[in-house]
C-alpha cells in the first residue's frame, strides 16, 4: 500500500472522486485533507465536497478573499450539518492560510456540488430565482407564485405525494418562469458579464440551477409511485443534479486546474447504486456513472473502503472478505489497487445500518481504479493533514 496519491493520478486525471463508504467514520475527512495537500502540490486547484453548491460559494469567498469568519462559513456555508466535522474545519482553515500568500492564479477554491434534498425534505426554490431575477434586474413577483415555504419544506411535501406542492398549477409555472430566466441569463451573458464580472454571472446561474433543480425534486415527490420507486426517483434527481454541478465545475476550474470530489462512494462509482432497505431495495443511477463515461480517463475513481472503527463500534472484518484482503496491508491506511484483493473475496456481512457502512462489493471493485482503506480508524487522526 501506498500514502502517496502520485502512484494513483494519471496525467489525464481532470477530476479525482474520492469516496467513503459511510458519512459516521471521521478518519475519511482527515485522510482526504491530507491528500488534496499532496494533490495542490500536483497543481491540484479545486475541490468539491457533497454539500450545497449555493451555500458554498460563502465558503469559497472565505478560502479565496478572507471574507467572513471561519465560525460563520462552517455554520452557514455547509449544508446537512458538514460545518459541525472537525476535518472540515481543518480543511477550510488550510485552504484560507494556504491562499493568503498566493495570487489568484494559484489560489485553491472550494465548491459543493450537492443540493438541500433529502429523502424527508426539500426547501423551496424561491429564493434561488429571486437571486437570479435581481441580477437580471426583472420586475417579477415570484413571492405569490412560491407561496410559503413550509409548503415546500415540510416533511409530508417529500413523503406524501397528496400533500406535495411539485405537480400544482404554481410549481409548473415557476419552473416555467425558471427556465425563461436561465435562457435570458445565458442569452445576455456577454452583455450581463461586462456589465458585472464572470464569477457574479456564475453565482446567478449557479442559484437558477439549484432552483431548477429543487423543482425538479419536488415534482418528483408529487409522482403516485410505490414506495421504493419514489425514494428511488428522488436519488436520481439528486444525483443527476450532483452530475450536472460536477461538469460546471470542471468547466469553470479548466483553465486552473484538475478537481478532487470527496462525496460517499454510492454518489461516486461508475456503477448503478442500489440500497438495502429492511423492507425494499432502492436502485438509481449515482453521479459518477452520469459523468464518468462523458469525461472518460479524465474521471478517476478511488473507493473508499473501511477496517476496524471504534466510531462505528465496527471490529475487523473477517479474512476472507474484501475488506479482509485489505486489512494486513497498513496499520493506518493506504492506496492499493483491486488487483490487491483476493479473487475469492466475498462481500463484508458484520454491519448494521446504523453504521451507515455500505462495503465493498465485486461490482464496484471492477470499476474502480484505486482503493482508499483505512484498516484502523483510531489510529488515522488529525496528524494526516497538511
Amino acid at each position: 500500500m501506498s500514502q502517496d496519491i502520485r502512484d494513483f493520478v494519471t496525467t489525464s486525471c481532470h477530476l479525482l472522486a474520492l469516496g467513503e463508504p459511510t458519512h459516521q467514520e471521521p478518519a475519511f475527512g482527515w485522510v482526504r485533507n491530507e491528500l488534496f495537500g499532496q494533490l495542490a502540490a500536483l497543481g491540484f486547484r479545486s475541490i468539491a465536497l457533497e454539500t450545497d453548491r449555493v451555500a458554498a460559494l460563502m465558503v469559497n469567498d472565505f478560502v479565496q478573499d478572507g471574507v467572513g469568519t471561519l465560525d460563520a462559513v462552517l455554520r452557514e456555508g455547509f449544508s446537512h450539518g458538514w460545518g459541525d466535522l472537525d476535518p472540515n474545519r481543518q480543511l477550510v482553515a488550510w485552504m484560507r492560510e494556504y491562499n493568503e500568500s498566493r495570487t489568484p492564479e494559484e489560489r485553491l477554491a472550494f465548491h459543493g456540488f450537492d443540493a438541500q434534498m433529502e429523502n424527508t425534505s426539500a426547501p423551496s426554490p424561491q429564493r434561488y430565482l429571486e437571486y437570479a431575477r435581481d441580477y437580471l434586474e426583472l420586475d417579477l413577483d415570484l413571492a405569490d407564485l412560491a407561496g410559503d415555504d413550509e409548503r415546500w419544506s415540510r416533511t409530508e411535501a417529500i413523503l406524501d405525494p397528496a400533500t406535495s406542492i411539485g405537480a400544482t398549477a404554481q410549481a409548473e409555472k415557476l419552473r416555467s418562469v425558471a427556465t425563461d430566466l436561465l435562457a435570458t441569463l445565458d442569452a445576455r451573458g456577454p452583455e450581463l458579464i461586462a456589465a458585472t464580472s464572470p464569477a457574479a454571472w456564475l453565482r446567478a446561474r449557479t442559484h437558477l440551477t439549484a432552483g431548477l433543480g429543487l423543482l425538479r425534486y419536488h415534482k418528483q415527490a408529487a409522482q403516485r409511485l410505490d414506495r421504493a420507486a419514489q425514494i428511488s426517483g428522488l436519488s436520481a434527481v439528486r444525483d443527476a443534479l450532483m452530475a450536472q454541478n460536477l461538469l460546471d465545475i470542471r468547466s469553470a476550474e479548466a483553465r486552473w486546474g484538475p478537481t478532487l470530489v470527496s462525496a460517499h462512494n454510492l454518489h461516486l462509482h461508475r456503477n448503478q447504486s442500489t440500497w438495502q432497505l429492511p423492507d425494499t431495495v432502492l436502485t438509481w443511477l449515482p453521479a459518477g456513472a452520469i459523468v464518468a463515461p462523458l469525461l472518460g480517463e479524465q474521471y478517476t475513481f478511488v473507493a473508499g473502503s473501511l477496517g476496524r472503527s471504534e466510531t462505528l463500534g465496527l471490529g475487523d472484518p473477517e479474512p476472507d472478505t474484501h475488506e479482509g484482503s485489505l486489512q494486513s496491508l497498513s496499520p493506518t491506511w493506504g492506496l492499493t489497487t483491486a488487483t490487491t484483493i483476493a479473487s475469492a473475496a466475498r462481500k463484508r456481512t458484520d454491519t448494521t445500518p446504523a453504521q451507515g457502512y455500505f462495503p465493498l462489493d465485486q461490482a464496484t471493485l471492477d470499476v474502480t481504479d484505486a482503493i482508499l482503506h483505512i484498516s484502523d480508524a483510531a489510529a488515522t487522526t488529525q496528524a494526516a493533514c497538511p
